[in-house]
């Protein structure tokens, strides 16, 4: 989704599609966290680490876009 928000055809359409990034991020996160309860180390804590990284950055870019698109 992060591509496609690169190639957004507006304003909306960027906010809209990093939104979708953002939402496909903390399922990732979810099951990255449920596959690790289930069997305890399948997937290194530095992969959990990085994903919650993306979700702040993504976050922040959200806020950023959509405070952006209110000052035009």
């Amino acid at each position: 989704h992060y591509a496609e928000a690169r190639g957004a055809e507006s304003p909306k359409d960027f906010v809209h599609k990093l939104h979708m990034a953002l939402k496909e991020l903390q399922e990732t996160d979810v099951w990255l966290r449920m596959a690790n309860k289930v069997e305890r180390g399948v997937f290194p804590s530095a992969l959990v680490a990085e994903c919650n990284e993306l979700i702040a950055i993504m976050v922040a870019s959200v806020k950023t876009a959509k405070r952006r698109r209110r000052e035009k």
